[in-house]
Order: structure tokens, then sequence, then C-alpha cells
């Protein structure tokens, strides 16, 4: 395709059901990963392309250690994409970040342990930077869509990620909070440094869903508290995007987008050569 898409979404598959989405078209994308969650659904909104892709599938099938991470965001990059903003549930580990609350976070602690967390490895190796993770500049283009559509947010807060697919027990919950973590899921790592490997910015609109377990004046979450929050979000996740497309300037690059410059360190005459093509679409013009 010639066009690239000005942004793309991943959160659940009712995110795309836009009123306003026009010219739909959906494609397989396939990987040296795999295939993504789901087929990536093209639209215009506002006249400017969008992808959207469903995190879990459709129908919700993958659990958060099985999401094909690494498909996903490699499938991503083959369309162009060089933006992504991720819609997602959380809990919330700080009494001011209530239920129906927004927060974009700026950093994350990754506390999964099963998880292929690089596209790089043996016969190719990298070392990126993710010292800032979420991508300023996105994430200020997030704040404000949000902003104008009057919701409560907060900017700024570190984003801690467990293997679920089990809730936190109350023990692991105060801990996160002693350890100063302000909101707690189940998939923004690896997402966000794949993403910074791509050279994507990312950034993450987090809905509070509930108060993790620790509060104890709150009722422990369940399965039907975070999808009734997520269903009443929908319309604000959807008015936040269309908001962020005409926000964002595709002339204006970004330090996310040559994240790979510097972060190459295997010899280029000792990369295995199958690492290398599989690798080409990200690392290609830093090696010709």
């Amino acid at each position: 395709m010639n066009e690239k898409p000005i942004l793309a979404v991943i959160g659940g598959s009712g995110l795309y059901a836009f009123e306003d989405l026009k010219d739909i078209e959906t494609i397989e994308v396939n990987t040296p990963f795999g295939k993504p969650s789901s087929p990536i659904t093209l639209g215009r909104l506002n006249g400017k392309l969008v992808a959207f892709l469903a995190r879990h599938g459709i129908g919700h099938i993958f659990p958060p250690s099985k999401v094909p991470y690494r498909a996903n965001i490699y499938a991503l990059k083959s369309l162009g994409v060089t933006r992504i903003v991720s819609v997602s549930a959380c809990g919330s580990l700080r009494e001011a970040y209530a239920p129906g609350n927004i927060v974009i976070p700026d950093q994350i602690y990754d506390n999964t342990h099963k998880r292929k967390r690089s596209f790089f490895g043996k016969g190719l190796v990298t070392h990126v930077s993710v010292a800032e993770p979420f991508c300023e500049k996105l994430s200020d283009v997030l704040e404000t869509a949000v902003k104008e559509t009057g919701s409560t947010y907060h900017r700024g807060g570190t984003y801690i990620t467990i293997e679920g697919p089990r809730f936190s027990t109350k023990g692991e919950s105060n801990l996160f909070r002693k350890w100063g973590l302000d909101i707690i899921g189940m998939t923004a790592s690896p997402e966000v440094f794949l993403a910074r490997e791509a050279e994507i910015c990312y950034t993450t609109m987090a809905h509070v869903t509930d108060y993790d377990v620790w509060h104890v004046s709150e009722e422990a979450v369940t399965v039907d508290m975070v999808v009734r929050t997520l269903m009443k979000n929908v319309k604000l996740a959807q008015e936040t995007i269309k908001k962020m497309v005409d926000l964002i300037d595709p002339t204006i690059e970004c330090d996310c987008q040559h994240a790979l410059k510097n972060a190459l360190i295997t010899n280029k005459t000792h990369i295995d050569p199958k690492k290398r093509k599989q690798l080409d679409l990200l690392i290609g013009k830093y090696l010709d």
C-alpha cells in the first residue's frame, strides 16, 4: 500500500465500530513472527487513514501471555505505521486515580516472565534505549485530545505489567503500592518495548476500571467490573482517537523513529544472514 496510516490503534475489537469510519477495509498480514492477533482494519477518520488491531483477537481469544505481540507490532510496521495509541484497561494503585479516570503513563515496570520481549536475539544483538518508554510527543497529542473531551485524566505515572491472567493478591497489590507504582495491567509489556525496537512512537490511554484489590472500602476487581467500565468508555476512546487524528502532524519526526540508529552492537560481518533477512524491515536502512 502506498498511503501510510497516520495512526494505529491497538485495543478491543469494539473500538473500530465508529459511525464516522469510512472506506473500511480488512486485511490479513503475515509476519516472520506469525499472524497478528486479528486482521487489521483500515478506514478513514476525517479523511485520514487509520489502522485498528484487536489485541486479544476477535472475540477476545488470546490471554495476555499468549498475545502475539511481536507479530502485532511487526504487522503494523509493515503497513508503514509510525504512531500507535494503545487503549487498555488498568487497575488503580492510587486513591486519586479513580475508576472511570484516564491515565497517560510515562513509565513502566515489567513484572512479566513468559513473554518474548524483543525482535532481536542470537545472531543480531541490539541494546535499545527505553529510559523514557512512552513517546512524549505522542503522549502530548493524546493528552490534548483527552482534555478536549472533558474527561478526568492524569498525565504521568508508572504502569506495572503483571503476567496474568489472574488478578493480583492483596499482598501483591499492597507491595506494588509500597514500590510507588500507580496503575496495573497485563498488556503494556512487551508491547511498548517492541514498538521502540520497531521505531514506532507509542502511547497508552489507560482506562481505570477498578482499585485492584488493595482498597478496603471498594469491592475487589472482577471481569464484570472491567467490562462494564470499558464498554462505558468506548465512546470516550473513539472521540479521543478522532481528535488525535486531527491533531497529529505527520511531517514532524520524533527520536522514537530513529531508536535503532545507535542500538545495533553485532559486527555487520557477523550478523546471521537469516536474522538479517527476517528483520530487514526494521534494520535494513542501517545495514545497506
